[in-house]
C-alpha cells in the first residue's frame, strides 16, 4: 500500500499517524543540465520513482518530490539548469521538516538524488536535530545507497554525471527522457582525478557530460535500479525500528549533584 502524502486528506494523514506510522520519506532532486541526451529532471525523476517505489515497499509515508536542488556548479553554460542557493535548500528542507514533525512524524529520510545537495541537507539535518529533540533524520544519498550501487554510479568516472550509469537508468525507467540518438556522441572523460580544487563543471567538460554514456543499455539499468529499491527500503526498514542508543535529552543538562542527565 503506497501512502501518499500529496493525495491523502488531512485525516487520513491523522490516523496513519495514530496507527502508528512515524516515518516520512522526502525525495530531494534537482533540475539541472544532463549533457545533449539526457532531460534536465533525471536526478528528480529518479529520487521521485525511487522513494515511491521504497514506501510502498516499506509502508512509511510518502512525501511530495522536490525538483529542485543545488545546482549552482553546472554555470550557465548550458540552459536548462535551475538551482536554489545552498542556504535556500537548507531553509526549505528546514520548513518541510518542521511541518512534517508538526503532523506527527518523527523518522524523516532526506533521499538525495543530486550529488552536490549533500552539504545543505546536512546542514538541515543538523537544524532539525537540534529543535527538535524526538526527530530523527537520516540523509541517503541515492548513487551511495550501498557498496554494489555507488561502485555501478562511479564505473566511468568518479566525478560521473549524465554518465553510463544515469544513461541506462533512464534507459529501463523513463525513456522518454531520453535521447538516443545523441548518446554515442555524447562521451566526456572524467578530468577531476588530479585536481586540488572542486571546479565547476564548465570547466570540467565539454558538453556537460562527465562518463561514457555509450557504455549503457537498459539491462544494465533495470538492474541498479531494482538493487536500488532492494537496499534503499532495507535501510528504511532498519531506520523505522531504529531507537537512540542513549536516551538523553538535547536540552537537559547534566546535574552537577548527581552526574547524571
Amino acid at each position: 500500500m503506497l501512502n501518499d502524502w500529496y493525495t491523502m486528506t488531512w485525516e487520513e494523514i491523522g490516523a496513519l499517524v495514530a496507527g502508528g506510522m512515524d516515518s516520512a520519506i522526502l525525495p530531494v532532486g534537482a533540475t539541472e543540465q544532463h549533457g545533449p541526451h539526457l532531460g534536465c529532471g533525471m536526478d528528480a525523476e529518479i529520487a521521485a520513482r525511487l522513494c515511491r517505489d521504497v514506501a510502498e515497499s516499506t509502508g512509511a509515508m510518502l512525501l511530495p518530490a522536490l525538483p529542485y536542488g543545488c545546482s549552482i556548479g553546472h554555470s550557465r553554460r548550458w540552459p536548462g539548469t535551475i538551482a536554489l542557493q545552498p542556504k535556500t535548500l537548507i531553509d526549505v528542507i528546514k520548513d518541510i521538516g518542521d511541518w512534517v514533525y508538526a503532523s506527527g512524524f518523527r523518522r524523516l529520510f532526506l533521499v538525495n538524488g543530486h550529488v552536490t545537495n549533500e552539504a545543505p541537507l546536512r546542514c538541515a539535518l543538523e537544524m532539525l536535530r537540534a529543535e527538535h529533540d524526538d526527530l530523527m533524520v537520516a540523509l541517503v544519498n541515492t548513487p551511495a545507497i550501498s557498496e554494489r550501487v555507488r561502485t555501478a554510479h562511479c564505473a566511468d568516472g568518479m566525478d560521473w554525471h549524465a554518465n553510463a550509469a544515469e544513461t541506462a537508468l533512464m534507459m529501463a525507467l523513463s525513456p522518454h527522457m531520453l535521447r538516443a540518438e545523441r548518446i554515442r556522441d555524447a562521451d566526456d572523460p572524467d578530468r577531476t582525478e588530479d585536481c586540488v580544487f572542486a571546479h565547476p563543471v564548465n570547466r570540467t567538460s565539454t558538453n556537460g557530460v562527465t562518463g561514457h554514456p555509450s557504455r549503457a543499455n537498459r539491462e544494465q539499468g533495470a538492474t541498479l535500479y531494482a538493487w536500488m529499491v532492494e537496499d534503499l527500503s532495507a535501510r528504511v526498514r532498519k531506520g523505522m525500528a531504529e531507537t537512540p542508543p542513549l536516551p538523553h535529552s538535547y536540552f537537559r543538562s547534566i546535574q552537577p549533584d548527581n552526574g547524571k542527565p
